[in-house]
């Protein structure tokens, strides 16, 4: 049994909150096109919703503690490097959680990163839209550093490095050096035009407004390429055809429930930027 103790701040409770809430949102939306949802198993044969509840139920604890860190005097540099520490003994937690399943790895990154910014902003009495540049400062070089170097041999390499070696797709570490400008400079605004859409149908309507501009290394992992912009070709189209406003546009989602199956495609980098979309969102209106 661990018996750790930690100085909380009540501001890191309310923020991890937050993003332990959004993680939830994004599991929970269907038709989610090759995820996990509480209908589907998508296109993994390994996990489902309860895995994933499971898995948020392991991190909720470190996502406080990844605002903690931040709510601080230290440096960007050093509010990075020691979340980091803290992530690998959360990513720990969650495989022991879900018998080593990977359901949050990516999400891990992405959010935990998130939470130690707007801790940061926070402290620093900033506003909501210094989050950004924050992060910026957090992983600078972190794509030259980590992924400009690595050994093709390591057999130990994660699915991202995988993929640059043979792609050169930057993944989740290129996302986040750049600020994640996915979600601020675009997803966060889309979510928040259809606002009058149901919470089910604007998170689905997001996910597809995600889709089309993502360069999802997951989907390039399990697939290729060519599937990426096939994947981002239709879901553009699909928002055309209205998405989730539109009986067309439900019915071509539908559709690529069953397509993404049989093909194995999952957009799970997508996912994990529509749950920092979301917690984006709360942490705006937390601010405000």
């Amino acid at each position: 049994m661990k018996n750790n103790k930690f100085n909380i701040d009540e501001i890191a409770l309310d923020i991890g909150s937050l993003a332990a809430q959004a993680m939830i949102y994004e599991v929970s939306c269907f038709p989610s096109p090759g995820l996990v949802s509480p209908v589907s198993n998508g296109s993994h044969s390994d996990m489902n919703f309860f895995t994933f509840i499971d898995s948020t139920a392991a991190l909720s604890k470190y996502l406080v503690l990844f605002v903690q860190e931040g709510f601080s005097d230290k440096s960007c540099e050093d509010i990075f490097k020691n979340i980091r520490a803290i992530g690998i003994k959360a990513e720990k937690d969650m495989f022991d959680k879900t018998n080593r399943v990977n359901t949050h790895k990516g999400m891990l990154f992405l959010i935990g990163t998130v939470c130690a910014a707007v801790g940061k902003v926070i402290y620093s009495k900033g506003d909501f839209h210094d989050i950004k540049n924050v992060i910026k400062i957090m992983t600078h070089g972190i794509v030259s550093h980590e992924l400009y170097n690595l050994d093709k041999n390591n057999d130990k390499l994660t699915h991202c490095e995988k993929i640059f070696l043979k792609y050169k797709t930057e993944g989740v570490r290129g996302e986040v050096e750049r600020g994640i400008p996915t979600v601020f400079d675009f997803a966060l605004d889309f979510y928040k035009k259809n606002l009058d859409l149901n919470i089910n149908d604007r998170l689905v309507h997001t996910l597809i407004g995600i889709m089309q501009i993502c360069d999802d290394s997951t989907i390039v992992y399990r697939t290729s390429e060519e599937i990426l912009e096939e994947v981002k070709a239709i879901s553009k189209k699909i928002i055309q055809d209205g998405g989730m406003r539109r009986k067309k546009g439900r019915e071509e989602i539908n559709k690529l429930c069953d397509e993404f199956v049989s093909k194995n495609i999952s957009p799970g980098g997508s996912a994990d930027l529509l749950g920092v979309t979301v917690f984006l969102y709360l942490v705006e209106n937390y601010m405000n």
